[in-house]
């Protein structure tokens, strides 16, 4: 079927999208239902509205009733206008539901390794990790539950730092309240550089994680 590419930017200003924030290339929500056995009807009503539209979301359900719901599209590697149409339903079968949304609980954790030859390294990590080769070379869990790894391209062997570091995504309009907490709870800012798509910090060992949103990443 056709579809139309939109932005980050663009998903954002949709009207009627408060529940949903972008994170990476995909639109997430999460709604508190009032009870476990109202959470899993409202999964049961998203599933039909998926299969209905032919545009089929992850969705999962956590104890005590809470629902999350990712939406993209693979066919345009992000966001389309299929996403914005299946978001609006679901934030009213979640209303309907008298599930509470709680956009601010949107996130996305990567693994990224810095290597000199990820070719060389990216088998052992598929196999001690049972994860997939994707077509950008990163790793992904087919079981749909652990976070991504990805290979970062270094000119030169990294020795004074660590060679792993987190990538944690967040809402756009939450990323300074999580810099903030970061270097309230004993963090550095490492760099700002690249801000607002990441900002790096350090514990006070020296251990990095990136802050990360879609904002300032070219392409929306």
């Amino acid at each position: 079927m056709p579809y139309t590419e939109i932005t980050a930017e663009q998903f954002t200003a949709t009207e009627g999208l408060g529940d949903w924030r972008v994170v990476l290339r995909t639109a997430e929500a999460r709604f508190r239902a009032p009870s476990f056995p109202a959470a899993g009807r409202l999964v049961a009503a998203i599933a039909d509205a998926a299969e209905a539209a032919d545009h089929h979301p992850d969705v999962s359900l956590t104890y005590p009733g809470v629902v999350r719901v990712a939406l993209t599209t693979h066919a345009v590697d992000g966001l389309s206008t299929h996403d914005t149409d299946l978001a609006h339903h679901i934030s009213q079968l979640a209303a309907d539901a008298g599930a509470i949304a709680e956009p601010m609980a949107a996130q996305i954790v990567e693994i990224a390794i810095d290597t000199m030859d990820a070719d060389r390294i990216r088998p052992f990590w598929a196999a001690v990790l049972d994860y997939r080769e994707q077509p950008d070379g990163s790793l992904s869990d087919p079981r749909g539950f652990g976070a991504p790894v990805w290979f970062q391209q270094m000119d030169e062997p990294r020795t004074e730092r660590n060679r792993f570091h987190l990538d944690v995504s967040v809402p756009h309009d939450l990323a300074q309240q999580r810099l903030d907490e970061a270097l309230a709870a004993g963090g550095t800012l490492v760099t700002d550089q690249h801000a607002r798509a990441f900002w790096v910090l350090a514990d006070a060992e020296g251990n990095e994680v990136c802050i990360c949103t879609w904002q300032d990443r070219g392409s929306g």
